[in-house]
This record gives structure tokens, C-alpha cells and sequence, in this order.
């Protein structure tokens, strides 16, 4: 097409501006394709100097009828969005009319803007389309512009019957953050686990008294996987979900007193000190909610009163007076160290347990402390040949270091023996404790112990290495037990190596999850060297 008649579509346009003829100001414009690109940027120039109310719609008919003209014209995007930012008021208007079919860019500059003026004309195109993009660039607009009058037809988008709108739907209430919009989210929980961690990653976010709660609620979930998530989030939350959490130390489910446990213990405020000693006082009868309180008040800074915890090292399960043997440690002082020696005094079997706990413990305060006396010697000496070689180097290291040489030779015993090769067992734990005591258990019963706190670095091991059996716990962070058992059985069959999941969870989805997952057998914790052998025994000579 000619100069002159690039002239002539310019002259039209101009008339169009004065008339008002919008349709014919489209047709002039339909024919820009067939114009040189400096014509192009001629009738541009002109078209910029148009009314707002006018041109906004001739632009939208641009973008969206001629989309390689766009590209090749950045102006027409950059002139419409411009326009739409200085004159907001045109921008609800176009969104109310009908003859803009494709309102994308409108509708995205609105949420740029925040522009709670639109939101009348956002919430009625929700009810016009069904085009899943328009849906989902609504509900993610809204959610930007944040009011809360748009809550309840999000609400209705939670249980869209496409999962894109879905998602956007709960975003755009995570960006809204009200109480009622949580409240909303929690809702939708329950019947997908993919939706229910976002929902919990927003929750995690916003962090109110609704959200914590919900997060705290999650503690309770049938699905490892979930559990995990909540406890990690609360955990980077801090001390904010502290209260909501000592609640549940009061509740009669023992899965989630644990689970408290350990989240309280990772945080390591001081408040939760005393609700922990408390619950200590009532002596739970199960063995794992003692042994969670221990660990979690090693984490604490006990600055009175530590020495009550010196009656965990009379605890029946040998793991709980481990977890106890920990808390002590960490705060040991002479208070503890004179009741410690009174306990140890004399050959008595009660001495002879807790010298094994205090040894099996690796805690160095504690050792060191009752180094000088006699019993003490004494019953470690007749102790540390039956320990693992790692914890009996360890000591003997230790002594020298602190100047016990004489107890250091004996403990040293008269070198090394050359035994033959054991067969390998590996356990996973995310718990140094529990790794503590698989490690001089599984000694015990004759094996190699191949431990590993991490899952990660356990299944890296495993490309390369076969053990006899693995033995994993089920809650561990960013690999769950379950997690774990499926990336194994895509290497070795269950015949091939036996895993046994070692866990303090009773929930039956749990057992089952992880029965289709690969898991050999379930074994409750407490164990000891007895249950653990005999539920090994099933599968390797023991």
C-alpha cells in the first residue's frame, strides 16, 4: 500500500475522532497489516491523540484480532496500558462493555492497580464467562486488588469443576488474608492432598490466629506427608504458634502430644519449659510421649529446676533414660552432678542401668563429671566391651583429652579385635537419640549398624550398597518414611531388602500408606534389643 493511502487511513481516523464512528475507526484500523511499518507508526501516533474513552476499545481490537502486528508494534500494548493507568474510570468503563471480547489486558492492569473501583465489573464477568484464562485472570486479580466484599464468589470458585480456577481461587483468598477468607480455605480441606499443602502454604504465610490454628489442626492429619509440612511450618513460625501448640499437650491423642513435642523443642522458647515438666509430672504411660518431652527439653535452656529430670534416667525404656541422660547434659551443673553421683554409687542393677544410658548417651558433661569416681570406672570398664568400637574410641579419646589417662588404657582395653565381617544394617532417623540406640542395640544382636539421620544422603548410599535390612522411622522432614520406602523398591525388591518402618505412629491410613509404599513390617516404638530382633528375625537370621 502506498504513502498516500497511509495518508488517507490517517485522515479517516481523524474524522472518526470528531464523529465519534468508532466501527469505522475499527475498519481503518483492521487494515494496518498492509501498511509499511513507518505507516504503521504514523497512524499510531495519530490514534494516541485520541480520546481515552475512544481509543482504549479500538486498541483492545488490535491486540486481540491482529497478534503479529502487536508483537511487531510494542506501541499498541504500551499506549493501551498507559492510557488505562492515567484514566482508570475508562478502564472500568471498557470492562463493562461488550463489544471488547477479550479484556485480558484490562483486567490484569485493574489488579496492578489495585483498583477496588472494578471490582463491581470483575465480579460480574465471574458470572458471564465460562473461559477458563478469563476465569482464572479474574479470581488472580481480585486477589491482588485484595477486598473482602469478592470472598464469598471466590468461595464458589474453591469447588470449580477445573482445577486451574480452583487454584487460583485459593490464592486469590491467601492474597485476601482475612479470617474469613482463611476460614474459607479451611473449608476446602480434606479431599486432595496436592490442594490441601497449598492451602497450608498460605496459611503458613498469613499467619493469623485462624491459620495457625488450621496448621496446628494438621498435626492430627492421617497423611505423614501432611504432618510434616505443618510441623516444619510451624516450626519456621516461631514462637508466635507457641501458645496454640502448649494446648495440645493437654489432649489425650499421643500422636499429636509427640508431634507438639518435637515442633516446641525445635522452636526452643522458653515458655514451654514448664507445660513440658508438667506433663512429665503426670508420667505418661506411653514410653514415646516421655521420650518426646526429653528430647524436646535437651533443646531448652532449663535455667532452674533441671534437676528433676534426673528421674529419666530411671525410666523403664533404656531410649527414654537416653532422651533424659540428653536433657541433663545440656544443663548440667553441680546440683545434678551430686545427685547423678548418688545414683551411681554402689554395684546395685539400678547403677549398672544408668551407667549403660550415660554411656550408650555419648553425653560428655555427664561422663566427665563422674569420671573420678571409683564405682563409676568401675561399671563403665565392665560395660564398654559390649558397646559399639565408635562409642568406646569416643571415650577413650575423651579421657585423654581431659587427662584420665589410666582410665583411658582400660577403657581402651588391650586393642583391637579382628572380628569377621558383619552383616549391614541400615536405619534411618531423623532423632541423633534414636540413631544412638540403634547403633548399640543393633551391636548387640551381632550387626554392622549403617545409620543415617538424613533420608537424602541414606538413599544415595543405597545406588551403591546393599544392607540386609533397613529399618526407618515414618516422620522425617523432606523425606517421609513412606517417601523413602517408594524411591527404594524402584531399586530392590521387598524380597530383595526387608524394610521395617520403626515408628510412634499408630494411625491406621499410615500403616496402610506405607504397606503400598513397600514397607516389609510396622514396628511400634519403644523397642528394645529384644522386639527389634524378633520382628528382624522374620525376614533375616538373627
Amino acid at each position: 500500500m502506498t504513502d498516500i493511502k497511509t495518508s488517507d487511513m490517517i485522515e479517516e481516523i481523524k474524522a472518526n475522532f470528531q464523529t465519534g464512528d468508532a466501527l469505522k475507526a475499527r475498519l481503518v484500523l483492521d487494515q494496518m497489516e498492509k501498511i509499511d511499518t513507518q505507516g504503521q507508526r504514523r497512524l499510531l501516533y495519530e490514534l494516541s491523540k485520541g480520546d481515552p474513552g475512544f481509543i482504549v476499545p479500538l486498541l483492545c481490537h488490535l491486540l486481540a484480532s491482529f497478534s503479529a502486528l502487536a508483537e511487531s508494534q510494542p506501541a499498541i500494548r504500551e499506549m493501551l496500558i498507559s492510557n488505562l493507568i492515567a484514566y482508570p474510570e475508562v478502564l472500568v468503563d471498557c470492562l463493562q462493555n461488550a463489544d471488547i471480547k477479550d479484556k485480558t489486558v484490562l483486567i490484569e492492569t485493574a489488579g496492578e492497580l489495585r483498583l477496588e473501583s472494578a471490582i463491581p465489573a470483575l465480579l460480574a464477568l465471574l458470572g458471564e464467562t465460562e473461559d477458563i484464562p478469563t476465569l482464572t485472570v479474574i479470581l488472580e486479580t481480585l486477589g491482588l486488588i485484595g477486598s473482602p466484599e469478592s470472598i464469598n464468589v471466590m468461595t464458589d470458585f474453591l469447588y470449580a469443576a477445573d482445577r486451574e480456577v480452583i487454584m487460583a481461587a485459593i490464592h486469590a483468598l491467601g492474597q485476601v488474608g482475612t479470617q474469613t477468607a482463611m476460614h474459607r480455605l479451611s473449608e476446602r480441606m480434606g479431599t486432595d492432598n496436592e490442594l490441601d499443602l497449598i492451602i497450608l502454604g498460605i496459611f503458613a504465610e498469613v499467619q493469623d490466629q485462624v491459620a495457625l490454628e488450621k496448621l496446628n489442626d494438621t498435626l492430627r492429619s492421617h497423611h505423614a506427608h501432611m504432618r510434616i509440612y505443618a510441623k516444619e511450618a510451624l516450626i519456621r513460625i516461631g514462637v508466635k504458634c507457641v501458645p496454640i501448640l502448649l494446648e495440645n499437650l493437654k489432649d489425650e491423642d499421643d500422636d499429636l502430644v509427640i508431634h507438639t513435642l518435637n515442633v516446641l523443642g525445635s522452636i526452643g522458647d522458653e515458655s514451654a519449659i514448664m507445660p513440658i515438666r508438667k506433663l512429665l509430672n503426670t508420667e505418661p504411660p506411653n514410653a514415646n510421649v516421655r521420650f518426646s518431652a526429653y528430647e524436646a527439653l535437651a533443646m531448652l535452656p532449663l535455667r532452674k529446676g533441671a534437676y528433676a529430670l534426673a528421674a529419666g534416667l530411671t525410666d523403664p525404656e533404656d531410649f527414654v533414660c537416653m532422651a533424659a541422660a540428653r536433657a541433663i547434659d545440656r544443663n548440667y551443673n553441680e546440683v545434678l552432678a551430686a545427685g547423678i553421683k548418688n545414683l551411681v554409687r554402689g554395684d546395685s542393677e539400678e547403677a549398672r542401668q544408668i551407667v549403660k544410658v550415660i554411656v550408650d548417651a555419648q553425653v560428655d558433661n555427664i561422663f566427665l563429671g563422674l569420671a573420678p569416681e571409683p564405682d563409676f570406672q568401675e561399671m563403665a570398664l565392665k560395660y564398654f566391651p559390649r558397646t559399639h568400637p565408635d562409642i568406646r574410641r569416643y571415650y577413650t579419646e575423651l579421657l585423654k583429652k581431659h587427662g584420665f589417662d589410666s582410665f583411658a588404657t582400660q577403657a581402651a582395653g588391650e586393642g583391637a579385635v579382628l572380628e569377621e565381617r558383619k552383616a549391614r544394617i541400615c536405619a534411618v532417623d531423623d532423632s541423633r537419640m534414636i540413631l544412638n540406640v540403634y547403633k548399640t542395640t543393633l551391636h548387640q544382636l551381632g550387626f554392622e549398624p549403617v545409620l543415617f539421620e538424613f533420608p537424602a544422603s541414606a538413599l544415595k548410599w543405597l545406588e551403591q550398597e546393599k544392607p540386609s535390612l533397613l529399618l526407618t522411622d515414618l516422620n522425617m522432614p523432606e523425606i517421609s518414611g513412606i517417601e523413602l520406602s517408594k524411591k527404594i523398591r524402584e531399586k530392590y525388591s521387598a524380597e530383595e531388602l526387608p524394610i521395617i518402618m520403626v515408628t510412634t505412629q499408630s494411625d491406621v491410613q499410615d500403616h496402610e500408606a506405607a504397606k503400598e509404599a513397600g514397607v516389609n513390617a510396622i514396628l511400634i516404638k519403644p523397642f528394645n534389643a529384644e522386639s527389634l530382633k524378633e520382628a528382624m528375625s522374620r525376614f533375616i537370621q538373627v
